[in-house]
């Protein structure tokens, strides 16, 4: 087993569970660029490492993807592979690059134009190279691309909202919009849990609900069958959204996923749809 396909099956990540739809060469494919972004992600997080080493680390990247450099990083010369077969534009991936490294010392976000260009670079970026694997006909595809990466990292974020505060004191939600709900930064890192909270979350979850509801409607028909791993990704996704909503935000007390017959479910309905050659 590859080291890209080790960090693939020890993620237990949604979108690695994603990959099993695809054609073998593009899973190979896709599982190192998956790899690639798991393996910068935890890079950037190892608070075990001095910040300069980590800095060096994620610019030694951006020299190796466009050619080999002395003691270059498992699996990058299988990087330039993929990027090479598929024609990835190398501004995506410096895009991610930057989103990985702006979490090294994260800032707050004062509105939400201000997430959604943090949300562009790790999440909506990951997938416009996704789908150049994938394949796709009709350029839509693209914005189709841009929308879901959006309703997925929102989606994260709300999950994320505990894990993320214990790791640094990261917030991730619009503090004007923190304002605007009554509640505010100090009531959310002492996990005040209150009617404020609820209403401010479910600001954010209908934000996501709407991203997820315009990637559906941009999916050109021609392509759903090339979109099987992504419509996959949007239906696991929405339903982990709808089980927070459901138990109404206990993000502070409880980490929530989806269990194994969930998944199960998904993918057999993502695989029938796909045959079918119709959107879940």
């Amino acid at each position: 087993m590859s080291s890209a396909q080790e960090i693939t099956k020890k993620s237990q990540s949604n979108l690695a569970l994603a990959f099993f739809a695809l054609p073998r060469q593009r899973r190979e494919a896709i599982t190192i660029f998956y790899a690639f972004c798991r393996h910068i992600d935890d890079l950037a997080d190892d608070a075990s490492q001095p910040l300069d080493e980590r800095v060096a680390a994620l610019q030694a990247w951006r020299a190796a993807l466009r050619g080999p450099i002395p003691g270059e990083m498992p699996f990058a010369a299988e990087m330039r592979g993929v990027i090479e077969q598929y024609r990835i534009n190398l501004r995506y991936l410096d895009d991610i690059l930057d989103g990985v490294e702006s979490d090294l010392s994260p800032s707050r976000f004062q509105t939400f134009s201000d997430l959604s260009r943090y949300c562009y670079r790790v999440a909506s970026a990951v997938g416009l190279v996704s789908i150049e694997i994938f394949g796709y006909r009709n350029p839509g595809t693209r914005r189709y691309a841009y929308i879901l990466g959006h309703a997925l990292q929102l989606t994260n974020i709300i999950r994320d909202v505990e894990v993320d505060l214990r790791n640094g004191g990261r917030i991730y939600l619009p503090l004007s919009e923190v304002e605007q709900y009554g509640y505010s930064e100090e009531q959310l890192l002492a996990r005040a849990y209150n009617r404020r909270f609820l209403n401010l979350m479910q600001a954010q979850a209908e934000r996501a609900h709407g991203f997820f509801r315009e990637a559906r409607r941009l999916l050109p028909r021609e392509d759903v069958r090339s979109m099987v791993a992504a419509e996959l990704m949007r239906a696991t996704y929405f339903r982990l959204l709808q089980k927070i909503e459901a138990d109404r935000f206990r993000m502070f007390c409880r980490r929530y996923r989806l269990g194994t017959a969930e998944k199960l479910s998904m993918i057999t309905l993502a695989l029938s749809s796909n045959c079918l050659g119709i959107k879940l």
